[in-house]
This record gives structure tokens, C-alpha cells and sequence, in this order.
């Protein structure tokens, strides 16, 4: 039977299971990635479960998001992660080398392997042939340890692009209406395969583009075609002996299918606060503009860069705009100085900032209340942008750009100038020294973590009791991302390592209270309710581990995101969904929730019988895997690992 590229790569990696949609199946991973915020909380992990040397190869650590040092607190984490690449076998990417998913294509990635990483964006190395799938920290750690990754098997979705794209149009405006017609939970345990003729006028950051976002839709993760683009892409980077040809086979069939004709899109924007509220520019256009935000894995190509500094150049950004140039990484940077890019964009009145993360995690560059921020960033959701009451815009580049020029939002098509056409240069290869490869074993053996304040031990987790009485302590609505449950930002990000520090900040947005309830419930317990797609977007783990922490017990919900649901029994929290979606309407905070004979109930099929307020009848279903369940009931992975004894013969 003909098979798609996805079929090909799962099944070149498939360790246990069958590729039948919903089953569960275990894939070796080959190369791991780590960015500074969760690989801190990974490195803890992994010395945890007694690791003394990773086995993906390459594992590499990126500094990408903590590059704030408004104090020692992100300089400290710094040495502490370089000396856990040392100990342990790791790559260190160094801060001022750029954002770990462009860089991880430009300098590591490799058409055909495996990639795991503990962020959500990893998925767009998806862009050069690779499986590229983001997962909670607790999972990346078990994968660098030598364990396969664990996951649904999805459906395909096949994305045919077919046509060219208008003037004006750029890549940014086709994942923009993928999430118009689907939604952030369309594509929830799928795969996103994009192939078709329309795919020879996008170059590789341009699929980047795509495969970033599709984790926007909820994807498990995004695939393309390795072909001459890719190739080209990687001879530019001095890399091409490591290319090699995948593709599709023709006339293989997928689970559902999906059609854009590039000709027939215009330039979108998502409305704030979420990345699905899509609408043509046009809708919008006038609309008063604070501040446009170029950069982030959003939008991360050379070719991003550039068109912005043709739109811009000659001419001056509209006073009281803000126009934040935020290079994607060192070599994109280097290659805007060659070509006099930089010198455009500064001199039309742009701020340049350092390559990295920076505004898209709220890093810097937070918007002044309620004034309208234009974004080429992934997300939007509320706060994210290190400003509470922010109004935060998703759109491309060409928007951004021409929308910095007039002070409004301007549809780009309007302005007096003909479509500025760039090409990458034919030499992007970076400079190696940039990069601290792994020690020798022997080296390795002799170095000691440089632990700090925010760096403590990760708190002993006990497993849940096999009865459960507990209380609703939170409800919550559809669509609660992770950023909701554990902030981001400078105020917070640089001590989510420190479990205790950040436990004080949880759902502070959504409710203020809940830390003082769940304080007060101490180790008796307590139970979340949510409506759909509960825990979307970053695969930030603490969004899971700081609320068990505090006591939570079971998360309900209509539907619950992917990396979220597999984080939940990681930490030894039950992921459950109502049976009939209607019932959440029955539960209000402060109800009881009565469960009994737990780990019976969870072995003997998916329902689960529950007792609410000691009266009504509560059917719930459960989707945890025998494995999954023997995690759940030692309280997560690593008494797991420890209690089964495999971390020591990994």
C-alpha cells in the first residue's frame, strides 16, 4: 500500500504498538532539544532517575529565553545548565545564538530522524522531513534517558497546497486560515502532512512557519517533504552531505484531507487573544497600532526580516509606534548586516533587540495596556505578552511592517510600492565555535552541578490514594492554556525551576484565590474542572507538577490538550472527561467529587463511576494506557523509573 511521509517516519521509529489512530505507540527518539526554561526542570529529572549520560545524539540545550539579567537569578541558571550538558553529554547553545527551533534546523536537524523536545514549537523541524514532537520535560528526560517516547497514534491530515501565493501574501497567511476553517483544537492528535505543487514556492523557513504553528491547531506535530528546497537550505548551511530525499508515495490515502489554493488567500490577522480568531486585514484596517513586533519561531526565516526592511526602508515608522526587530537567530542576524537589511530597518526608527525568544515568552518588549501590539509570534493568548491587559495581534511580517509605517493597520496591499521580492543567501553557515559540543565520558564523570537558590530538588510526589474524596477547588472555562495556569513573563519565568517560588503564582490571572484554597486542603486533595481543549498551547510540564504540588488531584474537563493530558499522569494526576459534555454544567466550585475502588475502575475499562456531593451518579471516561496507569499509581515517572529499577540500566 502506498504510504504517507508520516506513516514512513513513525514506522521507521515505532518501538511498541500498532499505527492505528488512537492506540498508543512507543517511538525512539534520535535527537532531543532543550530550551533553558523546562531543559532546567529536565536536567533535575534526569538526575533524579540517576542518569549519568544521555543516549539521543544529538541532545542539544538552547539559552533562548531567559536572556533578561535584570539580576544573577537567569545568569546562575545559565552556569547551572552548562554544567549539566557537561555532566550529562549534551550540546550547549549559548545565549546570543538565537531561538532553539531555527537554530535546531540551521545547525542539527536532519531529514528522516527523530526529534523530541520540551517545547511545544519543536514541531517545526517538521520542515525539513524530521518527526518533530513537543512533549512535557518529564517525557523528554525519560527519551534522553533511552526511553521511547509514548503517544496516541494520530491521523493524518493531508494539506494539499496547490496554486501560488498572491503579492503580499506570505506563509504566515496560510497557517492563519488553516486555523480560520479549524480552530486551536482542529487538530488535536493529528498530524499536519503538507504536500503539492504549491509547496515549490515556499522555502524552508517559510514551511517553518507552518510547522511551528501548526501546534496552534494542536497538533501532534507538522510534516513536509525533504526535497531540493531542503537541500538547497542545507548547502547554504554547509551541510548538505546530510540531506537526503523523502517524500510521500504517490496515491497513498489520508485519514482527512484538506485543500488550499495559495492564489485565493489574502493577508489575515488573528484578533486578540487567541490565535483562531481569524479575519482578513481589510476587516481590521485603521484599527490605531502601539507597537509591531517582528521575529520569534513565528516568523523566524531571513527572508521575514528582509521584506520588513524593504517596506520600511526610505521611509520613517509612524510616530508613537514601535517597531521591535527581534532577529531569530546569531547567523540571520550576521546575514541583515551583509546585505544592509539591518541599516534599512534601524534607520526607519526599529529597535533591535538580541536573537531569542524575548517578547513572544513576555521577555521584554511588553506592550503598554490595552494599546494594540501586531505580532508575528505563535500565540496570543491573554498576558502572554508580559502585559496583563495587552491586545495582541498575530499577522505576518508584510502586515506588521506596513501597519508600522501608517500607525494603523494597513492591509498591505495598499501600500504605494511594488512587492519586494528576497532570496537568502547562497552562504548561511555558522560559526562552530558558537556551540560547546558534548565532554568525553571520562571528562564528564568529574563534573559537579552548579545547583543555585532556583534550582532545588524536585519535591517527592505520592502516589493518589485508591480512594478519592475531594473537593472542586476551580472551574474553569474552554481553552485554558498553560500560560493561564503557570505565567510566563519576567516576572515569573526565570523561577519556574523553583517549584516552591513558583507554585505562589499559579492561576493568578484566571483566579487569584486558588493558591490560598489549595493551601489550606494541603496533602487531603482536590479537583480542577475545565470545558474543552483545557491545558493548550506550551508544553511548559509546571503547568502540571506545580498544581499537583499544591495538592491537585484530578483535572475534569470536556477535552483536555494532548502534551497536557500526557503531562497530568507524568505527575501522578489523574486526566479524566466527562462522559456526557452537558455535565459540566452540574459542577460548581465547592462540590464534592467522590471516587472509589480508582486503580479497579481505571484496570476494568474506560468509564469511570463517581459520586457527586454524595447524591448524583457522575459518569467520567478515562484514555490512560496500562502504562500510563502504572505511572499513576507509583505518582509519576520518576518513582516509576526508580520503583521499577530501569533508570540505573537505561
Amino acid at each position: 500500500m502506498p504510504e504517507t511521509l508520516s506513516h514512513k517516519l513513525i514506522g521507521a521509529h515505532l518501538v511498541e504498538g500498532e499505527m492505528v489512530p488512537g492506540k498508543e505507540i512507543a517511538l525512539r527518539m534520535d535527537q532531543a532539544l532543550l530550551q533553558d526554561i523546562l531543559g532546567t526542570l529536565v536536567m533535575l529529572e534526569l538526575d533524579a532517575m540517576g542518569i549519568e549520560r544521555v543516549k539521543t545524539s544529538p541532545s542539544v540545550q538552547y539559552i533562548d529565553h531567559t536572556l533578561i539579567q535584570q539580576d544573577n537569578i537567569n545568569a546562575d541558571a545559565h552556569l547551572f545548565l552548562k554544567s549539566a550538558c557537561e555532566r550529562l553529554g549534551v550540546w550547549y547553545s549559548g545565549p546570543g545564538n538565537g531561538i532553539s527551533h531555527p537554530v535546531h534546523m540551521e545547525r542539527f536537524g536532519k531529514p528522516g530522524d527523530s526529534l523530541v523536545g520540551c517545547d511545544s514549537h519543536t514541531t517545526a523541524a517538521g520542515a525539513l522531513g524530521m518527526l518533530a514532537i513537543g512533549a512535557g520535560g518529564i517525557e523528554v528526560a525519560m527519551a534522553m534517558a533511552g526511553e521511547p517516547l509514548y503517544l496516541p497514534m494520530p491521523r493524518i491530515i493531508g494539506v494539499e497546497l496547490v496554486g501560488q501565493l498572491p503579492d503580499w501574501v506570505s506563509a504566515k497567511d496560510i497557517i492563519l486560515e488553516l486555523l480560520r476553517r479549524h480552530g486551536v483544537a482542529g487538530a488535536r492528535n493529528c498530524i499536519l502532512e503538507y504536500y503539492g505543487p504549491g509547496l515549490d514556492g515556499l522555502d524552508a523557513m517559510d514551511r517553518h512557519v507552518l510547522a511551528n504553528m501548526g501546534t496552534e491547531m494542536g497538533a501532534t506535530t507538522s510534516v513536509f517533504p525533504s526535497d531540493d528546497v531542503i537541500r538547497r537550505f542545507m548547502a547554504a548551511r554547509g551541510r548538505e552531505a546530510e540531506w537526503s530525499p523523502l517524500a510521500a508515495d504517490p496515491g497513498c490515502r489520508y485519514d482527512i484531507d484538506e485543500r488550499i489554493d495559495l492564489a485565493k488567500l489574502e493577508p489575515l490577522i488573528a484578533l486578540p487573544s487567541s490565535p483562531d480568531k481569524v479575519v482578513p486585514v481589510s476587516e481590521v484596517a485603521g484599527e490605531p497600532v502601539y507597537q509591531a513586533y517582528i521575529g520569534s519561531s513565528g516568523n523566524p526565516g531571513y527572508r521575514d526580516f528582509a521584506v520588513a526592511a524593504e517596506i520600511v526602508k526610505g521611509r520613517s515608522v509612524a510616530n508613537g509606534v514601535s517597531l521591535d526587530i527581534n532577529p531569530s537567530t546569531r547567523q540571520i542576524l550576521a546575514a541583515l548586516i551583509d546585505e544592509g537589511h539591518l541599516s534599512s530597518l534601524v534607520a526607519a526608527g526599529a529597535r533591535l533587540h538580541q536573537p531569542g525568544c524575548n517578547g513572544c515568552i513576555g521577555m521584554g518588549q511588553a506592550p503598554a495596556a490595552g494599546r494594540n501590539s501586531l505580532r508575528t509570534v505563535p500565540r496570543n493568548f491573554p498576558g502572554r505578552s508580559g502585559t496583563r491587559e495587552d491586545s495582541v495581534f498575530l499577522c505576518s511580517p508584510e502586515t506588521a511592517a506596513a501597519s508600522a509605517l501608517h500607525g494603523v493597520i494597513t492591509d498591505p496591499r495598499t501600500l504605494d510600492m511594488g512587492y519586494p521580492r528576497v532570496r537568502e543567501p547562497n552562504d548561511m553557515t555558522a560559526n562552530e565555535q558558537m556551540f560547546v559540543p558534548p565532554l568525553p565520558p571520562e571528562k564528564a564523570r568529574g563534573v559537579s552541578l552548579l545547583a543555585t537558590d532556583n534550582t532545588p530538588p524536585l519535591p517527592a510526589l505520592e502516589a493518589l490514594p485508591e480512594a478519592i474524596d475531594a473537593p472542586v477547588l476551580l472551574k474553569v472555562g474552554d481553552n485554558i492554556s498553560t500560560d493561564d495556569i503557570m505565567p510566563a513573563g519576567a516576572r515569573v519565568l526565570p523561577i519556574w525551576s523553583n517549584i516552591h517560588a513558583s507554585a505562589e503564582f499559579t492561576f493568578e490571572t484566571v483566579d487569584p484565590g486558588y493558591v490560598e484554597r489549595a493551601k489550606e486542603r494541603g496533602d487531603a486533595g482536590h479537583i480542577i474542572i475545565a470545558g474543552d481543549n483545557y491545558g493548550q498551547g506550551s508544553s511548559r510540564e509546571n503547568a502540571a507538577l506545580v498544581p499537583r504540588f499544591l495538592g491537585l488531584q484530578v483535572v475534569i474537563a470536556r477535552s483536555i490538550a494532548r502534551i497536557h493530558w500526557q503531562n497530568l499522569p507524568c505527575f501522578g494526576v489523574l486526566p479524566l472527561t466527562f462522559e456526557e459534555p452537558t455535565d459540566l454544567d452540574r459542577l460548581q466550585q465547592g462540590d464534592r467529587v467522590h471516587i472509589v475502588g480508582l486503580r479497579q475502575q481505571l484496570a476494568a475499562g474506560q468509564r469511570i463511576v463517581a459520586t457527586l456531593n454524595d447524591t448524583d451518579t457522575l459518569y467520567l471516561h478515562h484514555e490512560l494506557s496500562p502504562r500510563q496507569q502504572a505511572i499513576l499509581s507509583r505518582g509519576g515517572v520518576i518513582n516509576w523509573l526508580n520503583r521499577e529499577g530501569r533508570a540505573r540500566v537505561l
